[in-house]
């Protein structure tokens, strides 16, 4: 097991973003400071090439320029907030509008655009990056305040490992995912539409015409949200306006790390399998992708890489039909996903 680091740029305020590079088994990984942020994951195909499988990009400037959220850890509150506020403890809390009328991946300034604490430490057959933030009483309009730790690994059985922690001094939503855009085949090698998708999954949230809950579960049977066996993504496509943005509920207990998700890709011969002790999971097909300058040279368009967010279900503040994700006050958030590749 390896690792290394390095300067990867200076922000226009005069502070420094380090870029920490892993290696364990055959994966490689880079994490940056910035937002932490996988900026790449070099994976093995069936015929021995090495690509890097995460969309993104080269240089620092990409990630603080137009950038999507590319393998960026989110929170407070990952996915939406419908009208940007919540009711807790007799109060109405208001968030910042940057998506229409609602709140969007932690708001303006959210854990995505702030740098991280770094310190790497090795566990058992892994090798990891301790992230560490801390999120004042008020930050973008959040009660209480938190303190964030995820660390991010490499095992020698080629798995990366996402855990997940928070402590609070008082209630308060959170909801902490990744959001890395996935290609198989390599970052910038066509789209992702002939990837074959299996979901352990048999409902997903229901949602209106801005992508916010209406607080049901609708069972995914027959339809064009049923993986449950495994199914190329173009499939039943043509059938989701707009492409799949949409919360599955992870079947199995909560809590309780269980299969999430299977993807394979025939022409690499890669496949990835998720497991989560998340509630729900945010299929996304990288539909609003357009033109993006990526790495290399790369162009990422439409559906160029899909998005596989482990995560408690959207807007879950204001629909008590939904697992809790206010915590604090004697119960601290801890959650894991585990992504296991072969090829």
């Amino acid at each position: 097991m390896q690792v290394s680091r390095k300067t990867f740029g200076i922000l226009s305020n005069g502070k420094k973003v380090h870029l920490y590079t892993l290696k364990a088994g055959d994966l490689k990984m880079s994490i940056s400071t910035l937002g932490a942020t996988w900026t790449s994951l070099v994976v093995p195909s069936k015929n021995g090439q090495k690509d890097d499988i995460l969309l993104g990009f080269s240089t620092l400037a990409g990630y603080t320029g137009l950038n999507p959220y590319m393998g960026a850890t989110i929170g407070r509150v990952g996915n939406r907030i419908g009208y940007s506020q919540f009711p807790l403890g007799g109060q109405t809390f208001h968030l910042y509008n940057n998506d229409g009328q609602h709140s969007l991946h932690g708001g303006r300034r959210g854990f995505d655009k702030k740098i991280w604490k770094a310190e790497v430490f090795e566990e058992r057959d892994g090798i990891f990056v301790r992230f560490e933030l801390d999120s004042p009483d008020g930050d973008e309009g959040y009660p209480g305040n938190l303190r964030a730790i995820v660390n991010y690994g490499l095992s020698k059985s080629n798995e990366v490992t996402a855990i997940y922690e928070a402590r609070i001094d008082a209630p308060s939503p959170v909801n902490m995912t990744n959001h890395s855009y996935f290609n198989l085949a390599g970052e910038g090698n066509g789209n992702i539409l002939s990837h074959e998708l299996l979901l352990h999954s048999s409902s997903v949230v229901e949602v209106n015409n801005n992508l916010i809950p209406t607080g049901k579960l609708l069972p995914v049977s027959g339809g064009p949200f049923d993986f449950r066996s495994r199914k190329s993504v173009q499939q039943d496509f043509s059938s989701v306006e707009g492409g799949y943005d949409h919360c599955f509920a992870v079947d199995g207990e909560i809590g309780k790390l269980r299969p999430c998700a299977e993807v394979f890709e025939a022409d690499s011969g890669r496949s990835m399998k998720v497991y989560t002790t998340q509630p729900g999971v945010q299929f996304y097909t990288g539909n609003f992708l357009s033109g993006l300058q990526g790495k290399l040279g790369s162009v990422y368009n439409k559906h160029s890489g899909f998005c596989l967010e482990t995560q408690h279900f959207p807007d879950s503040p204001n629909k008590i039909e939904f697992p809790s994700c206010i915590f604090g006050a004697g119960r601290d958030y801890y959650e894991k996903t585990v992504f296991s590749f072969n090829w």
